[in-house]
């Protein structure tokens, strides 16, 4: 009877550790699988955010370089633009450009962001008011830096024949073509408007092409300054997106606000 016991006993021993030993590798293959895919999704994101970074910097790379020819382009042209300007003007076209001119500087600019930012408000769309009033910011960012930058750099318009320049000049009027105060600020007005929403930005793109060449057909910049300018609202426009467009484009922020 006792030799019975202990064979059964050692039958019952021996079955635990069978199934110890056949279904630990399992748990333990798993727990390795697990692991391995917790260290790959890991590895994952750093290389996401590895690419991120590396095609940002490709990107402002390419910028940069595309700036740099268009400035270069714009710069070898200027005589011949503004020669070409003054002998194919045409009276009706001019005052419909002196008008575009009038229309498209920076109070008008400051005017339409404020309304249409009061109307959102309205509305009660926060969204829509705080890419207007960035629109608003980054106008007046490029403003301030083209104005900062006419007084520095005093150059003469394209209708002001005087090649002698005298200390007091730089605060004339006549002496602030570069870079082109209306490019500027309506290319940084838009331009947020483009980054927040690329179809509304493209159908404006036609009003900064419109009055960039309003300002070179009355003579009041050089095809450089133009092209100068619209870089410098684009850079104002980044800046302000960054800063303060930068929450809306994050889903989770979104549902936040």
């Amino acid at each position: 009877m006792c030799q019975r016991c202990e064979k059964a006993r050692s039958r019952r021993i021996g079955a635990r550790n069978y199934e110890h030993r056949h279904s630990s590798p399992a748990c333990d293959l798993s727990e390795l699988r697990s692991s391995h895919g917790a260290l790959k999704i890991a590895t994952g994101k750093s290389d996401g955010n590895l690419f991120v970074k590396r095609s940002s910097v490709f990107y402002w790379l390419l910028g940069i370089m595309i700036a740099t020819v268009a400035i270069t382009t714009a710069l070898y042209f200027d005589t011949a633009v503004s020669d070409f300007m003054v002998h194919h003007r045409n009276r009706v076209v001019y005052n419909f450009m002196y008008n575009v001119s009038r229309f498209g500087d920076w109070p008008e600019h400051i005017a339409l962001g404020l309304i249409l930012a009061w109307i959102a408000w309205r509305r009660g769309n926060r969204k829509s008011k705080r890419i207007f009033l960035s629109m608003v910011i980054a106008l007046a960012i490029a403003g301030v830096s083209s104005h900062v930058i006419k007084i520095a750099v005093s150059r003469a318009r394209p209708s002001v024949k005087l090649e002698r320049v005298e200390p007091w000049s730089r605060f004339s009027s006549h002496y602030h073509a570069f870079p082109s105060g209306h490019v500027a600020a309506s290319t940084a007005f838009f331009g947020v408007l483009f980054f927040a929403s690329r179809r509304l930005g493209l159908a404006c793109l036609p009003i900064v092409g419109l009055i960039g060449f309003s300002r070179l057909y009355l003579e009041a910049h050089y095809l450089s300054d133009v092209v100068c300018a619209a870089i410098l609202g684009i850079l104002s426009a980044l800046i302000v997106v960054h800063f303060f467009l930068r929450p809306i484009r994050h889903p989770q922020s979104a549902i936040e606000n």
